[in-house]
């Protein structure tokens, strides 16, 4: 039983709103079904998939019942910490910006375990994956819809701890296991950044809710704001994968595919940037610390973007295209609330455009298991379908107007033009690097000879494990239903939020925005859609003809500094071993040494002094009494002359 700030009487809105725990309650419930229970396939993918679509019908018409009930709603559950004036308690929050979170993460989780039915209908342990996705679908969803930082701590430490079980779910893959491990470990920056914040809060101001904490941290100063915004900061870069602390999420590429298109569009990475915008009030206080977000959305649009034009593997460049687009949330945050409003915009677009991309590659690497862009080519062919969902995304991606990336990144770059003019050239300059690396990778992927025919013995195979010795899969049904549905979206789901979007966040950014008509351009569009234009058609005519031999003379680039540097992906890997893993290692080695040979060894010695001290001791122990008297006499006599001789002294 538990307690509500709501009174049920007001309406079905109010008594769904009040219930909206059912939404973290359900996929939580399924996952240990799955995970504790065995059953057969039909029950498997009905019980699997209905966890999380259970969810996301619930979030539409808790979303639906919005549309005219615009105040938010805290349903208390119960209280969990009270410690003097200080409180926490398990509440949730439905508001604008929670009930799009929660859409997003139940509607993209359910596409994906539909998808998931078709994609991994011969793995012998799909049925602990679907147990995992759930979990997965629980944490991102009470992540979004806590009230309070403590509570979406919670939240945030099982997202960490599921994307740990599903990056290392082929567990008998060392390369998987391993980017398991350093994901894991990343993540426990992010977690000391979080946990720095709350700890600042509860000794200021003595409370953790969103809805108090901008109001009383004003209060006792804007030194603590900054405190608090540049450690938020932290977390939202190691969990969002922002440069420098980007190397995760690469090497996160050895899950399973759908695995990685939640990572890269509902959860995960979204979390980060949700953190952000959540405490968007904390960042209006403290102008040094909303600078920095700016130039980190700056520095991983750009760095993203130098990877991803580089890459040579196919999910890979994905991932990095992912650091780079969250970029320009981090830059759009850094705004404003006028931003904020852009980066949600962009949030929720990137989301569908990255899950249809993912899956549409989980569907290529499966028919020709591979994912190395020299083993791959000549695909439209023999995957028409897939190539059409994959251009699909890739149109959205760059920004073909009236696409959802025209519509996202537009509003941004007009967003940071009206404010720092700097910051608003090089998102356009952004937008052009985008028109390459996505360019470049549906050319190699798609178009020129196929050369996963002719693939030489030992070349790079997908990451994927043991696809090489799978079956070739054509798609299945469920398949297919995923990729219309995310490349339908992709492709109108900018248009149906702009306009809207903005009205609908002005609760809770309280920010005017104008100028979204659908067919509203500027200046700003002119010059984007010029480079764009250029930059496409440059690209087409440098990749037009890509064979094998081309790649052998195009190998020669990589003597090239900026080109070597980015297909290492910044050196961000030798920078953490050399900064960070080596010092650590030499200081644990010396500790490890100083406790085998001064503690270890010092207390054997120890040992021994005292036993041959003993030793010595029962020899005086005879039992003769004019041998005690004789000691006393000589003790005494030697505790007088000391006595005497420091009185000379």
């Amino acid at each position: 039983m538990y307690t509500s700030m709501l009174l049920m009487e007001s309406g079905s809105f109010t008594l769904l709103a009040g219930n909206c725990w059912v939404l973290i309650a359900f996929p939580l419930l399924v996952a240990a079904l799955l995970l504790l229970v065995r059953m057969s396939d039909s029950w498997l993918y009905s019980v699997g998939v209905g966890g999380v679509g259970v969810s996301f019908g619930y979030a539409v018409v808790l979303f639906i019942m919005m549309l005219g009930e615009p105040e938010p709603i805290t349903v208390q559950l119960y209280t969990w910490l009270s410690i003097g004036d200080a409180e926490v308690t398990v509440s949730l929050l439905i508001d604008q910006l929670s009930i799009l979170f929660a859409l997003l993460v139940a509607g993209i989780g359910t596409l994906v375990a539909i998808y998931s039915v078709g994609y991994l209908s011969d793995e012998p342990e799909r049925r602990r994956f679907f147990g995992l996705l759930n979990l997965f679908i629980a944490a991102m969803l009470l992540l979004v819809l806590a009230d309070n930082y403590v509570l979406l701590f919670v939240g945030w430490e099982a997202v960490g701890l599921v994307s740990y079980l599903l990056i290392g779910f082929w567990q008998e893959k060392e390369v998987a296991a391993n980017a398991a491990k350093k994901a894991f470990v990343m993540n426990r920056v992010a977690d000391l950044g979080l946990l720095s914040a709350i700890a600042v809060l509860l000794t200021q101001i003595g409370t953790v809710r969103f809805t108090a904490v901008a109001e009383q941290l004003g209060a006792v100063g804007g030194s603590w704001a900054g405190v608090v915004g540049f450690a938020l900061l932290l977390a939202a870069c190691a969990k969002s994968a922002q440069v420098p602390l980007q190397s995760w999420l690469l090497d996160a590429m050895e899950s399973p595919t759908p695995a990685s298109a939640l990572i890269h569009s509902a959860t995960m990475v979204a979390a980060g940037g949700y953190l952000i915008l959540r405490s968007l009030p904390i960042y209006m206080l403290a102008p040094t610390a909303r600078l920095a977000v700016l130039l980190i959305g700056v520095l991983t649009l750009f760095g993203g973007a130098w990877m991803a034009a580089t890459g040579r593997d196919i999910k890979r460049v994905l991932a990095c295209s992912t650091t780079s687009q969250l970029g320009y949330l981090m830059l759009a945050a850094g705004l404003g609330p006028v931003g904020a409003v852009f980066a949600v915009f962009q949030l929720l677009t990137h989301g569908v455009i990255k899950a249809g991309l993912f899956l549409a590659v989980g569907t290529l690497t499966r028919r020709v298991g591979r994912s190395d862009l020299q083993g791959l080519g000549g695909l439209v062919k023999v995957l028409p379908y897939t190539f059409v969902a994959f251009a699909c995304g890739y149109l959205a991606t760059i920004g073909v107007p009236f696409l959802s990336g025209f519509y996202a990144k537009g509003h941004i770059i007009a967003t940071a033009w009206e404010t720092i003019p700097a910051f608003g050239a090089l998102a356009v300059v952004g937008v052009g690097l985008g028109a390459f690396y996505m360019t470049r990778l549906l050319l190699l992927t798609f178009t020129g000879t196929a050369r996963w025919q002719e693939a030489p013995i030992g070349a790079e195979t997908s990451t994927e494990t043991g696809a090489e010795n799978r079956q070739p899969l054509r798609g299945s049904v469920s398949m297919r239903f995923s990729l219309t549905v995310l490349s339908l979206l992709a492709l109108g789901g900018g248009l149906a939020l702009n306009g809207w979007l903005p009205g609908w966040l002005q609760p809770v950014f309280a920010a005017e925005v104008s100028r979204t008509g659908l067919l509203y351009f500027d200046w700003l569009n002119y010059v984007t859609l010029g480079l764009l234009f250029v930059v496409v058609v440059g690209t087409v005519i440098y990749y037009r003809k890509v064979t094998p031999i081309w790649f052998k003379a195009a190998s020669t680039a990589d003597e090239v500094a900026l080109v070597r540097i980015g297909a290492a992906e910044l050196y961000a890997d030798d920078a953490l071993q050399r900064g960070v893993v080596a010092p650590l290692s030499t200081v644990s080695a010396r500790v490890s040494w100083t406790e085998s040979e001064v503690l270890e060894n010092g207390a054997r010695h120890l040992w021994r002094v005292i036993g041959r001290t003993s030793i010595l001791m029962r020899r005086l122990q005879s039992g003769n009494v004019r041998t005690y008297v004789l000691l006393f006499v000589a003790g005494t006599a030697v505790l007088v002359s000391a006595m005497l001789l420091w009185a000379w002294v």
